[in-house]
């Protein structure tokens, strides 16, 4: 009797829903939680860094954590307080920071850096592997270390994005900079750049039809100045008349017709970029000394190795020197001048992509199932090696040295 009234009791029970009924939670495919560090820039004169507080913010939101080195962004004057209230992390040493599965930086990681990583993380900062000894690949090396260079980055349409916005500030900054360096103030010759009535315009050449040479332009336009641009690359002067939407003088660079400009010029601008290798050097030191005493002369492309013969790298803290009496300012990343629009330029970036490495399930997933990402990625995962292209290698080191002196 008993034992009916259970059975019965069980049978209403399940009739009427009071067991719990079984059912499969949602699992997120391929998301995968990141561990990202901002460490400190100890790079000479650089104040940028990689990621803005309200970025960080967004990162955690979304189920990532990220470290902040204590004082990483007081250049920029953001406070360790703002990084801690978006939900990051505050660490006190570089060790701390380096241990992270993902570190983003702005300068290339120096040997003691990569010394402190771990093996097998990842480094997303600037690499300039052009200009980087075999010693430097082989500390990458030895980590089996993924690094992600911030120049070579490409956008789903092959443009790179990291370059060109830092390309925009730097143009942008070139004008005011030459109109400072032009005022009696700063020991110049005294001369505005815009005309004013019944003062005839200063004239600005400028050497480069890319992204550098149109943020110039624009800049040096609305001024009201006079400016003339030289490009070895026909669409690029085209491209660049139809942007700018007025009629500006432009010309291939042949020596005759750009001597003759240069010897009126008030201001130049030196933004000719290679692909890859130094930039190529098109005024010459004897162009220079026909020049207007007092001329300005601001060679953007310097960290290239600059297109200007009397060029010498300079610094923020003694940015110019007088050379056959025409100042030349050749500092190389003009655009840490203005940290804080850099950072927040860099955060736009990055942060919709570590957002995506962390859908698609790390690094790795994202080299292998996007094209545009791989772009630029240096990588030596054992059996893996992987340079600005898709590909599978099985190389030892020797081997390798000699594909990035091919490449590059």
């Amino acid at each position: 009797m008993t034992e009916g009234k259970k059975s019965g009791f069980a049978a209403l029970a399940k009739e009427s829903s009071l067991y719990p009924q079984e059912k499969l939670m949602k699992v997120k495919s391929g998301s995968k939680s990141l561990n990202i560090s901002i460490p400190s820039e100890v790079s000479y004169q650089e104040s940028r860094i990689a990621l803005t507080p309200a970025a960080t913010g967004i990162l955690v939101n979304n189920g990532q954590e990220v470290l902040v080195e204590q004082g990483a962004g007081k250049k920029t004057f953001f406070l360790d307080n703002d990084f801690s209230e978006q939900g990051s992390k505050i660490v006190y040493s570089s060790k701390e920071a380096f241990e992270a599965n993902i570190i983003v930086k702005v300068e290339p990681p120096t040997l003691k850096e990569i010394a402190l990583m771990k093996p097998g993380s990842t480094i997303f900062s600037a690499l300039q592997l052009g200009s980087s000894s075999v010693e430097y690949f082989e500390a990458l090396n030895r980590k089996k270390i993924t690094a992600i260079g911030f120049e070579m980055l490409e956008d789903k349409v092959g443009g790179l994005p990291i370059v060109n916005a830092m390309s925009e500030l730097a143009g942008s900054m070139a004008i005011p900079i030459a109109s400072e360096l032009m005022s009696t103030v700063s020991g110049g010759k005294g001369v505005v750049l815009g005309g004013i009535t019944g003062v005839p315009p200063s004239r600005v050449i400028i050497l480069g039809a890319g992204t550098v040479g149109e943020y110039s332009a624009r800049a040096a336009l609305g001024l009201g100045a006079e400016v003339r641009i030289f490009d070895n690359e026909l669409y690029k002067l085209r491209r660049i008349k139809h942007k700018l939407g007025s009629q500006v003088f432009t010309s291939t660079i042949d020596s005759a017709t750009l001597a003759q400009s240069l010897k009126s010029a008030d201001v130049v601008i030196g933004a000719l970029r290679a692909e890859k290798g130094r930039a190529r050097c098109v005024v010459t030191e004897e162009m220079v000394a026909q020049m207007k005493s007092g001329a300005v002369i601001i060679d953007v492309s310097i960290d290239q190795g600059g297109c200007i013969e009397t060029s010498e790298c300079t610094s923020h803290d003694k940015p110019t020197f007088t050379k056959y009496d025409v100042i030349h300012y050749c500092v190389p990343n003009i655009a840490s001048r203005a940290a804080r629009s850099a950072t927040t330029a860099l955060s736009n970036i990055l942060t919709p992509v570590l957002l995506k490495i962390a859908e698609v399930g790390g690094v790795d997933d994202m080299m292998y199932q996007y094209g545009w990402f791989n772009k630029g990625v240096y990588a030596y995962k054992g059996s893996t090696t992987n340079l600005g292209i898709a590909r599978r290698f099985n190389l030892p080191f020797k081997d390798l040295s000699l594909l990035l002196a091919a490449r590059f």
